[in-house]
């Protein structure tokens, strides 16, 4: 059989050195979850790096681009993840199972809800304990409201010593989780927090900064610019936001008081994709994509969060125009999930 062509029949996958069997079109995660392996995961589009482990043996077919998830280094040493990856024949992989113990469960309750656009909300969480995590991580939350259902936010401000934490939740169409706390007053009210998960955060270097969000997006970039500003960060720094509309736009004042202390040049471009032809805004219009050439500095590092979409195409356009993949890091923000069922009840 040709390599390039899908396989018809199941294969065999060693997941350190335990045997199951891959179906047609499934990937490594699908497969290790059907047959009861508790397989490191979260986001499972390729977006967090939770579920990344080594190719030992064989090959795979990769559903989207990893390089900028997984470093150069990691590439090299053959890492892939697991939930873009559909097996070619029979492999052998490698996992860290242990890193899944380090994940923190804290118990905490709802005390600040206020809307910051017609469909995207900030809460507030007051928790029993600290935890740690670096500014563009996430978290996976539970409502006590909504039983057996989990969903992935990223941290909208940097880890404070009051355990508070914030979350921007954009409503999903049809989703029990997101129009729960878009559409009613939950303050008050109890759920879990487990983290810190994902590999979304600042590197360090002196190279010029873009970041490029969009929608909700625009929380784990709000994180790293406020603990960057904390730190007297001096690189020069470009914030692209991409909305719809003008309603669509948040956060404008934060952003303010970020650039006002800012140890350096700081530019931050909104730009509207939806914008009516006789409007009086008089800022940036069309795809935000369009307005990255004219914004990149010489060794540019880039930092993209927001849809898959977005992601992809920022990611194709900077690798076009000579930035390295080792200088962009993409945190995928997506709705996807593995069934309709589980999307109905979670989302």
């Amino acid at each position: 059989m040709f390599p390039f062509l899908a396989r018809s029949r199941p294969t065999r996958a060693q997941i350190n050195e335990i045997d199951i069997s891959v179906n047609p079109k499934e990937t490594l995660l699908q497969a290790a979850l059907r047959e009861g392996i508790d397989f490191p995961h979260s986001c499972r589009v390729g977006g967090c790096a939770t579920c990344k482990c080594r190719l030992l043996a064989g090959q795979v077919r990769e559903l989207t681009e990893t390089s900028y998830i997984l470093t150069d280094d990691e590439l090299h040493q053959g890492y892939i993840l697991a939930c873009q990856s559909v097996p070619r024949g029979e492999v052998k992989i490698a996992v860290d199972f242990e890193r899944q113990k380090t994940l923190r469960r804290v118990r905490g309750k709802i005390v600040g809800q206020d809307k910051l656009t017609p469909d995207i909300t900030r809460l507030v969480v007051q928790l029993e304990d600290r935890i740690s995590y670096r500014t563009g991580q996430y978290a996976e939350l539970a409502l006590d409201a909504l039983s057996n259902c989990s969903r992935a936010f990223s941290f909208a401000t940097p880890a404070q010593p009051d355990a508070k934490v914030s979350f921007f939740i954009r409503r999903v169409p049809g989703g029990a989780f997101t129009s729960l706390v878009n559409d009613q007053l939950l303050l008050g009210e109890g759920l879990t927090l487990a983290g810190p998960l994902g590999e979304f955060h600042l590197r360090p270097s002196p190279a010029p900064l873009l970041l490029i969000a969009g929608g909700s997006g625009l929380a784990p970039l709000l994180a790293i610019l406020r603990d960057a500003a904390d730190r007297g960060v001096e690189r020069p720094t470009t914030l692209l936001f991409g909305a719809r509309r003008e309603h669509d736009l948040y956060a404008l004042d934060e952003i303010a008081a970020i650039a006002a202390r800012w140890n350096g040049d700081f530019r931050f471009l909104p730009v509207l994709s939806e914008i009516a032809g006789d409007s009086s805004w008089d800022g940036a219009r069309g795809l935000v994509t369009a307005h990255i050439p004219a914004l990149l500095g010489l060794g540019t590092q880039a930092y993209l969060c927001g849809p898959p979409a977005m992601i992809d195409s920022a990611t194709a356009l900077l690798r076009s125009l000579g930035v390295d993949r080792s200088n962009i890091h993409a945190d995928r923000f997506t709705t996807v999930r593995d069934s309709a069922a589980t999307a109905a009840i979670c989302q």
